[in-house]
């Protein structure tokens, strides 16, 4: 059960309190914690302001003509994977039963998106049975992700951040698509990918309203969420300095 809005001072004896000048303690009274709730909507407002800054990046400028849909069909090969084997190493880490089958869900769904984007770049006449996406090593973000330990950490940057980056990426993608013609690749995010990650985003929002209940539950869901964000922004402008790529899908 997640523990109730409310305060609490850890290891002060009815003594102490009594010492405690009574303006001083109306304060500390006065001080409350949000509710699981009110901080996944404080989150979800301080996240959105970051999100639309990583659209616009993403968009922004003439895309140039090497700027291919294969190309960004790769990376997103990519993309998808790191995400499946960071669900399944959290599933196999997690106790709480809800959220390991959360993880489990969302471990095949990934995994799912890999194999139907497998076959677009087939059918774009890729043999994408030879694309081995760990060719150059996994991202600076996929080992920050695999190192968190606790549930609140992860359901706030893996679920709840980064599935809200990839749905703000999916949709430049799509549009990028929708923009050369390709209205297959833009269905196949619009209809397919896209509504799975609005679900596991949601999953996200659920258990931080379970998990991130006290003050420092909440600390450690806003460090999660911020430096996943911090991650997406800095390899986002990494791939566009030195690669020209922008426009590229999420997992």
């Amino acid at each position: 059960m997640a523990p109730t809005r409310g305060w609490s001072i850890t290891g002060a004896s009815l003594e102490a309190l009594l010492c405690i000048p009574r303006n001083v303690f109306a304060i500390i009274w006065a001080v409350e914690v949000m509710t699981g709730e009110e901080f996944a909507i404080s989150l979800g407002d301080e996240n959105r302001a970051a999100l639309e800054r990583l659209g616009r990046l993403s968009a922004a400028g003439e895309a140039p003509q090497e700027l291919t849909i294969e190309r960004l069909l790769r990376i997103a090969l990519k993309n998808e994977l790191e995400a499946s084997e960071v669900a399944a190493m959290w599933m196999s880490t997690t106790s709480e039963l809800d959220v390991k089958l959360a993880f489990a869900r969302q471990t095949g769904d990934e995994a799912k998106h890999y194999r139907l984007i497998a076959d677009r770049l087939k059918a774009l006449g890729v043999d994408a049975d030879r694309i081995d996406p760990r060719e150059g090593g996994y991202s600076p973000l996929f080992d920050y992700l695999r190192a968190l330990q606790s549930t609140t950490a992860r359901v706030a940057a893996g679920q709840f951040t980064r599935e809200g980056i990839a749905l703000v990426r999916n949709q430049c993608f799509i549009d990028f698509c929708e923009g050369l013609g390709d209205v297959e690749t833009a269905a196949l995010y619009r209809d397919v990918i896209q509504p799975d990650e609005r679900q596991h985003h949601e999953l996200g929002r659920r258990f931080l309203v379970l998990f991130a209940a006290t003050e420092n539950e909440q600390q450690v869901a806003r460090d999660a969420a911020r430096r996943t964000l911090e991650l997406a922004e800095e390899i986002q402008e990494v791939a566009r300095l030195k690669a020209g790529i922008s426009r590229a899908p999420g997992c």
